[in-house]
């Protein structure tokens, strides 16, 4: 079993996808990796709030989420700020209630909210994340 604290073997995608033991965590990398022609970066963190290795998708100097693998599923960072404040709040209505509150109780700071959104089955929740990031694209 890998070690997501071993900051001196850097793991695969794929490595990390055995890890999480969810097929959700590769479906979700593979559609945003299509829809954005835009390829992971593994990265460390070393911030003693999220330590470990990380999925980060970056498109045009903008990352569009940060993914924190877990035993059978995953955390999804999603930063909502100024720019995507409006749009985002305007799809909120339509989303799940689970997101909706998400949103809610995520303390704004410097105009951001750091969203975190654990995901284990592609529901309704699957696809308002997908929203969000199409959102924190187009910004």
């Amino acid at each position: 079993m890998m070690d997501l604290q071993d900051k001196s073997t850097c793991p695969t995608l794929e490595e990390i996808g055995e890890y999480v033991r969810n097929p959700v965590f590769m479906l979700l990398c593979s559609e945003i990796k299509d829809t954005y022609q835009c390829s992971e970066k593994i990265e460390y963190s070393s911030c003693s709030w999220e330590k470990g290795w990380n999925v980060k998708f970056k498109k045009a100097g903008r990352t569009l989420c940060t993914i924190y693998p877990r035993e059978n599923y995953f955390t999804v960072m999603v930063v909502v700020g100024t720019k995507e404040k409006a749009s985002v709040e305007e799809m909120l209505p339509k989303c799940t209630v689970e997101l909706q509150d998400i949103y809610h109780q995520t303390q704004e700071g410097n105009g951001q909210r750091w969203m975190m959104i654990d995901l284990e089955v592609k529901d309704d929740l699957y696809h308002d994340l997908l929203q969000l990031i199409r959102i924190r694209r187009n910004r």
